[in-house]
This record gives C-alpha cells, structure tokens and sequence, in this order.
C-alpha cells in the first residue's frame, strides 16, 4: 500500500511541473488560489521556484527505488541515485521543452539546472534521513 501511495504522489508531483511549467502566463498571476506571498515569492525568484517541486520529485524517487530494492539482495544504490536524478532531469526537459509551444513563455536553461539542483537536494536529504534514521537504530 506504502508503494503506491508513494506512486500517487510521485503522478501528482509531476504533474504539478507540467502544469505550472505550462500555464501561458510565467508570473502565475491567474492561479487565484495561490497566496499572494507564495506568487510575490515565486516571480521573485524565478529560477528558484523550478528547483522546489524537484525537491519533492527526487525525494520521493529515492523512497520508490528504496523500497524496490528491499526485495533485491545486491541493490545498487549509486545507479539508483543516478537513475533517478537523469529521471528527474528528462522531467525538467520535457517540462521546458513544452514552453516552446506555449505563446509568452520560453524555455530557460537555468530552469533544467535549477530542477535537476533540486532533484539531488531531494535525494541527498531522503539518504541523510535514512542514514540518521539508520544511526538511531543501532
């Protein structure tokens, strides 16, 4: 149950950059359920704003491979972290590819940065919590 809940979410984080790496208008100006600190936040830093939804992408492809690899005996934990962040960044080409498309928006190298950043902040932040989590075991 764990391992979809987890795949729900991982859905819903990505599309969640699709839809807002989509909206016509770059300042997210007609998205009025947004806080008005949160749309004064986000057109301030601009780039910035790429990386925060890839947090959350990286960490939950670390905790989806970590449970794939309870069941394996010989996990190879570096080739998942690299699986998961060149996933992280096709996701953020995809999404700024797509800007291409869309009139008033543009894609911008420093979003594919900034997003493939956040995916290994992500990440890095799922292992030192397993690896805290692990200590406090033993």
């Amino acid at each position: 149950m764990f391992h979809k809940i987890v795949l729900l979410l991982l859905f819903l984080v990505i599309g969640a950059v699709f839809y807002f790496s989509w909206l016509s208008d770059p300042s997210l100006s007609s998205e009025t359920y947004l806080p008005r600190w949160l749309l004064n936040w986000s057109n301030h830093y601009y780039n910035l704003r790429t990386a925060v939804p890839f947090i959350g992408l990286g960490f939950l492809l670390e905790v989806y491979g970590d449970r794939n690899d309870l069941n394996e005996v010989n996990s190879n934990k570096k080739l998942n972290f690299i699986q998961n962040i060149v996933f992280a960044a096709i996701i953020v080409c995809i999404a700024e590819g797509g800007q291409f498309l869309i009139q008033r928006r543009s894609p911008d190298f420093m979003d594919v940065f900034y997003g493939i950043v956040g995916s290994i902040i992500g990440a890095l932040s799922y292992n030192v919590l397993k690896k805290i989590k692990n200590a406090k075991q033993t």
